[in-house]
């Protein structure tokens, strides 16, 4: 007989998970599948299709919130570019008609007024010019002010009083937690800045927000203080163009016009004409900024779009003033509708492929909350998936080992959590060249020497941290590969990846009081759990592959002991247990492994402990199940497992088993497998198998399909261990004839007269006990040949298939 697997691809479906949630422990772990019939799934995934619809229906026609941003962006620009081209035509219609022409004829106030004018509102329009390069750095700083409002110059007076002293210091420096905390206040980093005892190292570029332009008076000469004092500029230059042009326009007082004087006539028509352009260019430009205040500071437009996104407090306000000055910066300097063609998702992957940390941390923190937003999941990770630059620039994110890093790490380990749960995106995330060293590198601990995480290639300035959240980085690298490893191409990655298997299997290891407190951390749990996901996706791999990390994975000296120790601990983690015993049963696909478990002190008694628990709940029964497969893989072909299973005394119990609904199929499958392969020395051992024998025969009168099979072929072996006169004596204790026992068998031909897939060696079986039943008794012949056995088995000859040949048939989709 024969070992075998095939492989079959198949589409893969995504499953999402709350990175956070670690009080969720279970990820859909499937109930039982058996290795001796075909499975549609590593693992299966109940509830993926009302996942996938709830999804459907909460993403259908979500309006973008930053939509109302580009929006209020487009009439701004509008109102700023009238105002741009009134005050062009006034200082066009001064200075060539009026200076030019007027200026000896024009009265003296005019002549002033005029000037000061055009002086004020050339201030105006240099500092509109320079104000949106100002609000863009003046954003990396403020976060409880409004955006150059009121509200921002009445926060900033505080701010001003505590600092006065400091226009005197010409060796100010600003206060320690400035220097220590990220460019971007109040974003988080501020919190992980003082847990680092505020130890930065020094870098060779200025922060944009806190650059000194003076050597005395620092503080005053920052970007969001010069932000601010344009904008003021401009509002005060606008209001003194308007009082001086109405002032104008209302007394209408240009000076007398002698009679016959040429050169003055026109001198009236030119001055309103100036003047109210110079009035409707400033009303503009004031209309513009109430509109602005009013839509910022009093109807409180981006709060309200930072509640939509759902971006966070102070971190999300400053990614959506970035966005915003952005998009109205494209609407005043090119064409107005340019602001409508931005996005945040866009905006985000512009900024992580900047060269700022800053930036790179507001455009990682902008993709994993819309990667984890249900409403925008699909389309963000679905313009990710087409960027291959953004995916190359996550994956290197994962490299990056300074501590003031750590945010932008986690944000990215988190989308990439989350793009590698569709199977197209997996392929391009492992298809970056070093990814998986990459992804190895978030496995790494704080234990500063030995076990399998201090591999070559990772930097240990972390280790010095002991605040850095090792845990975190563990978890997130775990669910990558876990993700990653539904397809069988990358299985073989993550295999070659040098120390990353060794890796995955030290995260297996669980102590005894781990496993035996109910109070156990749900973080230190989880670990545990995905780690076991993953060892058991990539045992369960087919092919060449397969059978290569399968030999890998039993050869890491940790494997076997470490799920051993769960199996002896882990009665109140039911689901750790069914994790590592279904690691085990893939493993067993492998002679040498299955020789390494069986080798191993302790997991077959382990095994055996739990397949014949009692008084357990009921969602304990799968792990049962589960050890039952595993014994019976154990056995298949091993005569060494045989005689150690038989030495742990269990004959007796596996007999009494066959009575029990839920342990009789397993049971049965070990028991014909000890009388396969333990050899002709364990007779005496197995001679109390017989007992079996009337319950073996009754399930075969009453059962079907599955348990039917197994029940034929344990018959044949049973019988082996009775003479005639002991077989007479069985079936009269089990009430059944040994006609009605042939009926049966011919009828079960009649039945399947093709091999069914599920039952592949119901026949097979049929025909041995038949010939047993022959070879027993003479007078058995005569009623088969009454019963037209020769006839069904020239059928069975014409339909015979290979897969009748085989003691397992898997069909794994991945």
């Amino acid at each position: 007989m024969n070992r075998w697997d095939s492989e079959e691809g198949g589409g893969g479906r995504s499953i999402h998970l709350q990175i956070s949630d670690l009080n969720r422990l279970s990820d859909n772990i499937s109930p039982v599948t058996t290795m001796f019939e075909p499975q549609n799934s590593i693992e299966k995934r109940d509830n993926s299709s009302n996942a996938n619809s709830g999804s459907a229906a909460l993403t259908k026609t979500v309006r973008a919130p930053e939509k109302k941003l580009t929006l209020f962006a487009l009439r701004l620009a509008v109102l700023e570019k009238a105002a741009t081209g009134l005050g062009t035509l006034g200082f066009i219609w001064a200075t060539v008609v009026l200076l030019g022409g007027f200026a000896i004829t024009l009265d003296k106030t005019d002549f002033w007024l005029i000037t000061i004018i055009l002086l004020i509102e050339g201030a105006r329009i240099f500092s509109r010019s320079h104000e949106l390069e100002w609000q863009h750095q003046a954003t990396w700083s403020i976060t409880d002010a409004g955006i150059n409002s009121f509200r921002a110059l009445k926060s900033s007076s505080s701010f001003l009083i505590g600092n006065i002293k400091t226009v005197f210091s010409p060796f100010f420096v600003a206060g320690k937690s400035r220097q220590c905390s990220r460019d971007i206040a109040g974003t988080g980093g501020v919190a992980n800045a003082q847990n680092w005892d505020c130890q930065r190292k020094p870098t060779r570029r200025w922060t944009s927000s806190e650059v000194p332009l003076l050597p005395y008076a620092r503080w005053v000469f920052v970007t969001k203080h010069i932000s601010k004092l344009l904008y003021w500029l401009q509002v005060l230059s606008a209001t003194a163009c308007v009082v001086l042009s109405a002032m104008k326009l209302i007394k209408h007082n240009y000076g007398d016009v002698a009679k016959g004087d040429t050169d003055k006539k026109n001198r009236k028509a030119a001055l309103t004409i100036f003047y109210a352009l110079a009035l409707a260019e400033a009303l503009l430009f004031l209309m513009e900024k109430a509109y602005w205040e009013w839509k910022v500071t009093y109807c409180k437009l981006l709060d309200e779009v930072n509640k939509e996104s759902e971006l966070g407090g102070a971190s999300g306000m400053v990614s959506i003033r970035r966005f915003f000055y952005d998009a109205y910066s494209r609407c005043v300097n090119g064409s107005i509708f340019d602001g409508l063609k931005m996005d945040m998702v866009t905006f985000a992957m512009d900024l992580l492929a900047s060269n700022s940390p800053d930036e790179q941390l507001i455009g990682a923190r902008i993709l994993r909350q819309f990667s984890l937003n249900p409403r925008f999941s699909d389309d963000t990770l679905q313009k990710i998936g087409l960027n291959f630059p953004v995916i190359e620039k996550l994956v290197e994110m994962l490299n990056w080992s300074d501590p003031q890093e750590e945010e932008s790490r986690k944000y990215a380990a988190e989308v990439l959590s989350k793009l590698a749960g569709k199977k197209q995106n997996s392929l391009r995330v492992a298809g970056i060249p070093g990814a998986m060293e990459s992804i190895s590198s978030l496995l790494q601990t704080n234990r500063s020497s030995g076990g399998a995480t201090d591999e070559i290639g990772e930097r240990n300035i972390i280790c010095d941290h002991p605040n850095y959240e090792f845990w975190k980085f563990n978890h997130l690298g775990l669910l990558i590969l876990k993700k990653l490893a539904r397809d069988h191409d990358i299985c073989g990655k993550i295999g070659n990846t040098r120390g990353l298997l060794p890796k995955i299997i030290d995260f297996t290891h669980a102590e005894e009081w781990l496993l035996k407190n109910d109070n156990a951390a749900a973080s230190q749990i989880l670990t545990v759990k995905r780690s076991l996901q993953v060892v058991k996706r990539l045992g369960s791999t087919t092919g060449t592959t397969g059978k290569l990390l399968r030999r890998e994975i039993s050869e890491v000296i940790f494997t076997v002991s470490n799920i051993r120790d769960i199996l002896r601990y882990g009665e109140k983690q039911p689901m750790l247990q069914q994790l590592g015993i279904e690691i085990l049963t893939s493993l067993a696909l492998e002679e040498d492994a299955t020789e390494r478990i069986g080798g191993t002190g302790g997991v077959l008694k382990g095994l055996f402990n739990i397949f014949f628990k009692e008084g357990l709940s009921q969602k304990y029964d799968q792990v049962r199940t589960a050890a039952g497969e595993a014994l019976a893989m154990l056995a298949l072909e091993s005569k060494n497992n045989c005689y150690r299973m038989l030495k742990l005394d269990i004959l007796d119990r596996l007999v009494q088993a066959l009575e029990l609904p839920l342990l009789r199929v397993n049971a049965a499958r070990i028991l014909r497998n000890l009388c396969t392969y333990s050899g002709e020395n364990s007779f005496k051992q197995l001679k109390g198998i017989t007992a079996a024998a009337p319950t073996v025969i009754q399930a075969i009168m009453s059962g079907e399909n599955k348990l039917q099979e197994v029940m034929v072929g344990l018959a044949a072996h049973v019988f082996k261990f009775m003479d005639s006169q002991e077989s007479s004596q069985m079936f009269e204790r089990a009430g059944i004839t040994e006609a009605e026992l042939a009926y049966a068998l011919v009828q079960i031909l009649k039945k399947y007269q093709k091999p069914h897939i599920k039952i592949p060696r119901i026949r097979r079986f049929a025909i041995e006990l038949a010939i047993w039943m022959m070879t027993n008794k003479a007078s058995n012949i005569r009623i088969f040949n009454d019963l037209g056995l020769e006839k069904e088995l020239e059928s069975v000859l014409e339909t015979t298939a290979e897969l009748e040949s085989f003691n397992m048939f898997s069909v794994i989709h991945l």
